[in-house]
């Protein structure tokens, strides 16, 4: 009988057509995904003119999907432990896609909120999953690359809204933009047929003939007996709990990483949220606002290859330190009423370093805990960072109702990033101290 590491096949193998169907099913539901996230930004100012709200209402409407996602990525995160990354997901899934249809529904902001938060109750559980699923398949060499091209699907779904709103809102209201969110559920049935499960969570539950099934498409040439058995050097470790998060000299490490994601997300759904409405404000037209998005977008697309690329080559950590500091100056730049090409060009910066960082967090968490309670501590990260979610537009709406200047306003806006890039430095100094250690101790 051999003991068959399951992770060395997937690190020392090449990248094959089951990992690569593995990326592109989490990238179509993180498309899927984004959009629903970013329909709120670009449906915005049509809901102020049509139920009459002021900007702390609209902020405050904003916020329930928020709520939503906070919860979602707490319950979802932890359960999946349980149940299984593909169950999970599936749940997620069929949670935020159907919430998000009946949203089109909506006569009031009452009904409006409800809906908006089953949906991010959705949204929350499904990201945290992919991201812990994505990162079990690839391999460790191009782990930041994969994840990170698997990512890039949320972006894709901002740039989806984005341009739908510019051909649809004018003429149609804002009604068939949740509308459209039936298209995905007929993925549904594709997505539990084609989609893994977790090798570890097979492994960990003795469920040794389905994932011979799944390592013989990563390792084909490998043969398997009746008595070979596989193992997953991660499978072992404690129970998944949020002190299991805490200890393993992880402290430091996961205070750093929730003050980083609580800033990200905020200015995230900051300027998802009021971006087309501050430049409507500021003179530039409907269409050019929209634009603004899809370039926000499109920046967040870039950012996350770009990041995983240099992640692989230069380590994570300090690519999200330069990646924050350089969403400090975009964003302050935005606010000085610059000509419209300088104006997407920094939008799109502000969206690389932002949403891109957003998607590098992710991979910074996945990388940091064991397999055992990787989904826990993404849940728990993704649930802080939905705290500074909802705190974003609210923010937004309470500054704005102020008719602050507008440079004042994206001076104010870039104070997180800077929080952000110092909590990354701490931690990666924190990172490399531990990884020093761990080699003097192996050698």
């Amino acid at each position: 009988m051999r003991a068959i590491d399951v992770n060395e096949a997937i690190d020392n193998n090449p990248v094959g057509r089951f990992q690569w169907m593995v990326v592109g099913l989490c990238a179509l539901l993180l498309i899927v995904d984004g959009y629903d996230v970013f329909i709120a930004g670009t449906v915005l100012p049509t809901l102020m003119a049509e139920w009459q709200l002021s900007k702390p209402e609209a902020g405050a409407l904003q916020a329930w999907a928020l709520f939503g996602m906070m919860f979602g990525a707490l319950i979802f995160g932890p359960l999946a432990d349980k149940i299984g990354r593909k169950k999970g997901i599936a749940i997620s899934f069929m949670l935020f896609t159907i919430a998000t249809l009946s949203t089109g529904l909506a006569s009031t902001p009452t009904e409006f909120k409800i809906f908006r938060f089953i949906a991010g109750l959705g949204c929350g559980g499904l990201m945290p999953n992919a991201v812990a699923l994505m990162n079990e398949y690839a391999p460790k060499r191009l782990r930041g690359t994969m994840v990170a091209l698997m990512f890039s699907g949320y972006s894709v779904g901002g740039m989806v809204a984005a341009a739908l709103g510019i051909g649809l809102i004018p003429q149609f209201g804002w009604q068939p933009m949740f509308y459209i969110a039936a298209v995905p559920l007929l993925m549904l049935p594709v997505i539990l047929w084609k989609l893994p499960e977790s090798l570890g969570f097979l492994i960990r539950q003795d469920r040794q003939e389905q994932a011979k099934r799944i390592y013989a498409k990563i390792a084909p040439s490998v043969h398997l007996s009746a008595n070979d058995k596989l193992t997953f050097t991660e499978t072992t470790g404690a129970a998944a709990s949020i002190a299991e998060l805490f200890r393993h000299q992880r402290a430091l490490r996961t205070a750093m990483l929730w003050v980083a994601f609580f800033c990200c997300l905020l200015l995230v759904y900051l300027l998802s949220s009021w971006l087309p409405k501050v430049l409507q404000e500021a003179g530039y037209a409907e269409r050019a606002s929209l634009l603004s998005l899809f370039s926000l977008n499109f920046g967040g697309m870039a950012g996350a290859i770009a990041g995983g690329w240099l992640g692989d080559r230069f380590g994570l950590p300090k690519v999200v330190v330069g990646f924050f500091a350089a969403a400090a100056v975009s964003i302050a730049l935005i606010g000085f009423n610059l000509p419209a090409g300088m104006l997407f060009m920094m939008v799109f910066i502000a969206g690389a370093t932002t949403i891109g960082t957003q998607i590098l967090l992710y991979a910074s968490v996945a990388q940091l805990y064991n397999l055992s309670v990787r989904s826990t501590g993404l849940g728990w990260a993704s649930g802080v960072g939905r705290i500074g979610a909802i705190v974003g537009p609210t923010l937004g709406g309470f500054l704005l109702a102020k008719e602050f200047p507008l440079q004042q306003n994206f001076l104010i806006f870039a104070i997180p990033a800077v929080i952000s890039a110092a909590a990354m430095l701490v931690f990666a100094v924190s990172n490399a101290r531990r990884v020093s250690a761990v080699s003097l101790a192996a050698a």
